[in-house]
């Protein structure tokens, strides 16, 4: 096999991509901090032990392992930033009050989790802890969608679940971890004869609201729907009354709702979103609250929160044109010197053309070029 080749699933990202996803990086991180979200910069590997504590199996399989050769201990490469700001929240920052914080970094995937998709994601994201209201859920939803707004992102659709929805109807039954898996994966999947299978001998009820489950995604007819339809409970009322409550705040959002949406089931303890757009095969953005993620730390604090993969954000946005160059010659004389120090700290790119090189494509996409005129070193449009 040829050197260069790289793994599969793994790519380079050339320089129009590059400057692409770099000014998406920078508007996102700018948009966090509007909201007040503080940037934190965790690690790209950890001790496993504090890397997986509480993740569950599915982070675990997703995580590349190695031994560390100073201490001999097993190590990992992050395949999610959540549980490390997590860690930060609990042990670092110890805040008792609200703490905002944001991220963005690469995390590498043993596997692809969908065709086509890479396994070193640029991931974004933001966590706000230390409040159990809605006004939390909300904050977060909504930063999500500024960040897609400033990515200049069209024509997106929030959907919204409640992970309470399916442990209100199996409340008081004992299933092993095994049958949950099973039931879930019918769930999601909307597999009707496999669920009914999985759930014979189960109460009536309980049969009966699962396999309406199944059926409740739409529009926000689906919250009168499931209040008819499912087995009714506290926790049942409450998850669908804070569904109406988000949705009712989102007045200029398309928003749909899928109840048998248990993509992170074991993660999630309250409601729950994914946001879509046109063009895109999956969600761009996946969040919610996580109100046991830093459990684990020694510190249950109420939290929400969403992330994304940037270098997804590129093929569903608007291709963004090169920002203008300056062309400038090459020359060791200090006023040329002078003068293109002056132009770079205005902010303008100039690219100096090296001897013998003048002939050779503009990638910069340079408009104008420094001449020297009347004495003096001048900008003119090419």
């Amino acid at each position: 096999m040829s050197a260069w080749v790289l793994p599969d699933h793994i790519a380079d990202v050339l320089p129009s991509e590059a400057r692409h996803i770099e000014e998406l990086r920078r508007d996102l991180l700018d948009t966090a901090r509007g909201y007040g979200y503080e940037l934190v910069m965790p690690p790209m590997l950890e001790h496993l032990e504090s890397l997986l504590t509480g993740t569950g199996e599915a982070l675990d399989l997703q995580t590349f392992k190695l031994v560390d050769q100073l201490s001999g201990r097993s190590m990992g490469l992050r395949a999610d930033t959540t549980p490390q700001v997590a860690r930060i929240d609990a042990h670092l920052l110890n805040r008792a009050g609200v703490t905002r914080l944001c991220y963005c970094g690469p995390v590498v995937h043993t596997r692809p989790d969908r065709p086509h998709a890479t396994r070193e994601p640029l991931q974004f994201g933001a966590e706000i802890y230390g409040h159990a209201g809605l006004e939390a859920d909300l904050e977060a939803l909504e930063l999500a969608l500024a960040c897609l707004k400033a990515a200049e992102v069209a024509e997106v659709t929030v959907d919204l679940a409640d992970a309470r929805v399916i442990r209100s109807l199996l409340e008081g039954l004992s299933l092993d971890r095994a049958a949950m898996v099973r039931i879930h994966a019918a769930l999601a999947s909307k597999d009707a004869s496999e669920l009914r299978s999985l759930t014979r001998g189960f109460p009536a009820a309980v049969q009966e609201s699962l396999m309406a489950l199944i059926n409740l995604y739409g529009g926000a007819e689906i919250l009168s729907e499931a209040q008819m339809l499912l087995k009714p409970s506290p926790m049942l009322r409450e998850a669908l009354s804070n569904l109406q409550w988000i949705a009712s705040r989102l007045p200029k959002a398309r928003v749909t709702f899928d109840l048998a949406d248990l993509r992170g089931y074991s993660y999630y303890s309250g409601a729950r979103f994914a946001i879509y757009a046109k063009g895109a095969s999956d969600a761009l953005v996946r969040g919610g609250r996580y109100d046991e993620v830093g459990a684990v730390f020694g510190r249950t604090r109420p939290a929400a929160g969403f992330s994304l993969d940037i270098k997804e954000l590129v093929p569903v946005i608007p291709v963004q044109p090169l920002r203008a160059a300056i062309r400038a010659p090459w020359g060791d004389g200090a006023d040329l010197r002078d003068a293109i120090l002056g132009l770079r700290k205005r902010g303008e790119t100039v690219v100096c053309v090296l001897p013998g090189h003048e002939s050779e494509i503009d990638e910069f996409n340079c408009d104008r070029e420094l001449v020297h005129a009347a004495g003096q070193w001048v900008v003119k449009a090419i």
